[in-house]
């Protein structure tokens, strides 16, 4: 993203703009350091009671934020919106990801832990990710196409870190259209995948999609997939193959 910003001691008050972070914040042993974070934070659960809420990912509130008065804010490039951000980093030190790959994940992990002082408690972390993905089975599911929103619907392709962890779930991502285009079901006809996964997050698909996909697409098995551990590039990686292993 072509930005430095200088963090001159260890951050005490930290402020989490994205999900995943927060908790990997939490799993680093730096929940006391956590002051805020935004709505969508549900994980560990109950803390977003014992912290402020700052607004959402795509919706800050610069009042809220500069009462904590933080010395480090954590954001993503994808997941915060660029004119917040810019306005946050006129003020604060925010550091931000870009990922697309396991790799960008593991490199934002020990970033976090080289600004935070947990360097060691990161490198636990990705070495119990790496062993837990050396035992992921490589052999191929089928193809598959996955749907992160439903009016318009819109599809996961490549450039994207759920397209890296599709690949490594055993799918063949079908959406060659980089990022998240958007499908029409004639398109999704076109396609014919032999898996459609319908995520729980950010559009909260159901049963009932599930039903209205599979009444269109017969021959293809259709079916309700966890956002969060195709998505969540932070400590819930620990999860991955775990999950995948149990997927019909």
């Amino acid at each position: 993203m072509n930005r430095t910003i200088d963090i001159p001691e260890k951050p005490q008050r930290i402020i989490s703009l994205v999900p995943s972070k927060t908790e990997l914040l939490v799993d680093l042993g730096l929940e006391d350091r956590l002051v805020g974070l935004t709505k969508f934070c549900v994980n560990p659960k109950g803390l977003k009671k014992q912290k402020t809420i700052i607004g959402g990912t795509k919706n800050f509130h610069f009042d809220k934020i500069a009462a904590l008065q933080p010395d480090l804010i954590i954001g993503n490039k994808e997941e915060n919106y660029q004119e917040g951000i810019a306005l946050l980093e006129k003020k604060y030190p925010v550091w931000m990801s870009d990922i697309y790959t396991l790799e960008d994940a593991f490199e934002m992990i020990k970033g976090i832990g080289a600004i935070t002082g947990t360097a060691a408690q990161a490198e636990r972390l990705i070495h119990e990710i790496n062993q837990d993905m050396a035992f992921l089975s490589q052999g191929a599911r089928g193809t598959a196409v996955y749907l992160i929103w439903k009016d318009p619907m819109m599809a996961v392709g490549p450039q994207t870190f759920i397209h890296d962890m599709l690949g490594r779930a055993g799918f063949i991502n079908l959406v060659q259209e980089p990022r998240y285009p958007e499908l029409s079901m004639e398109d999704l006809k076109n396609l014919s995948p032999d898996f459609l996964l319908l995520s729980s997050e950010p559009f909260p698909f159901k049963q009932k999609h599930i039903d209205e996909f599979a009444a269109q697409l017969p021959q293809t098995h259709t079916q309700l997939v966890d956002g969060e551990l195709f998505s969540w590039y932070g400590s819930r990686l620990r999860y991955f193959r775990e999950y995948v292993e149990g997927l019909n």
